[in-house]
């Protein structure tokens, strides 16, 4: 097999799946609504089940469900039934996921689910399976054929119910009215929620400033943005703050060429320095950063600077 034949395979996996996937939105129907409607409404939460590959696609389900604002979490129906349904409240919504709809170890939990009073939600390939008739709302995950060539390997009807999943997830975090500052909580190690939920005194450098005097020659103003290491130096004036960067300095540079040592902080910085108060959150100073196309920011609390965010 040659390399066109690599990319061959390839794209034939692509084009089946595909093939699955606009397959799987052309039979969507109400049970899809109606799944949505009763979690919406559930002041339980949704636990996803499945064995074996369908297992591996209901973890993956069951975290994008909780990232997205609906608690959730998976269960293994192995050890579901050897004791963990003792986890499963009335008030939860059971999502099951087996492509034929018979999975033994899946199939064994229905009798617990019906005395518990548990709304099943049935992920299957199979409309007549003894899962997708004991459910409440049958979702039908079925395909065509598999991407695997020899119709073993889940394939197609893998990526189908992440799909379905994926549609389950997205649709209840737009009707909750979810928002990126939801998400942030969530994944508060994540760049977004450092940038959501951080405010700039989480973020900013606060100690050993680099200030300087506006009357200080250009030796300290140098020798300060080197101890500083922010490529910077602050500039104290009797009204306000004044700010030195490293471009300032090159520019500088340009202009004066071998006067420039004969200038002081006072010819040399920003009069008007972007600063903003403690308690900002993180984003909007970036976004402010990005509209002035700068890397830095001071940050002050009264009349006083406490530290640089740097990008």
């Amino acid at each position: 097999m040659n390399a066109l034949n690599y990319i061959d395979s390839a794209r034939e996996v692509f084009r089946i799946e595909s093939r699955a996937l606009s397959n799987l939105s052309e039979r969507l129907d109400d049970n899809f609504a109606e799944s949505i409607d009763w979690i919406l409404k559930s002041t339980g939460r949704v636990v996803v089940c499945g064995m074996g590959k369908s297992g591996i696609i209901g973890r993956k389900i069951a975290a994008t469900l909780a990232s997205t604002g609906t608690p959730s979490f998976f269960m293994h129906p192995g050890e579901a039934y050897h004791g963990d349904l003792g986890m499963v409240t009335p008030a939860d919504t059971f999502l099951a996921i087996s492509n034929s709809g018979e999975t033994d170890e899946v199939v064994k939990l229905i009798p617990f689910l019906r005395s518990n009073r548990n709304y099943l939600v049935a992920l299957t390939g199979n409309a007549k399976s003894t899962l997708a008739k004991a459910a409440h709302r049958h979702l039908d995950i079925s395909v065509e054929q598999e991407a695997c060539p020899l119709q073993l390997a889940p394939t197609s009807s893998t990526t189908a119910a992440l799909a379905m999943g994926d549609a389950l997830a997205i649709t209840l975090m737009k009707a909750r009215g979810f928002q990126p500052e939801n998400f942030a909580r969530f994944h508060p190690g994540g760049s977004l929620g450092r940038r959501l939920l951080c405010k700039v005194e989480d973020e900013m450098v606060r100690v050993k400033l680099p200030f300087l005097a506006e009357d200080a020659p250009m030796i300290e103003v140098l020798q300060t943005m080197t101890r500083g290491r922010l490529g910077l130096a602050i500039v104290r004036r009797e009204a306000g703050w004044g700010l030195i960067t490293d471009g300032d300095i090159r520019r500088a540079i340009e202009t004066h060429g071998d006067t420039l040592f004969q200038k002081a902080a006072l010819e040399l910085m920003s009069n008007d320095p972007a600063m903003v108060p403690v308690g900002t959150r993180v984003e909007d100073a970036l976004i402010l950063m990005a509209d002035r196309r700068i890397n830095a920011l001071l940050v002050f609390d009264g009349e006083d600077v406490v530290g640089v965010l740097k990008k």
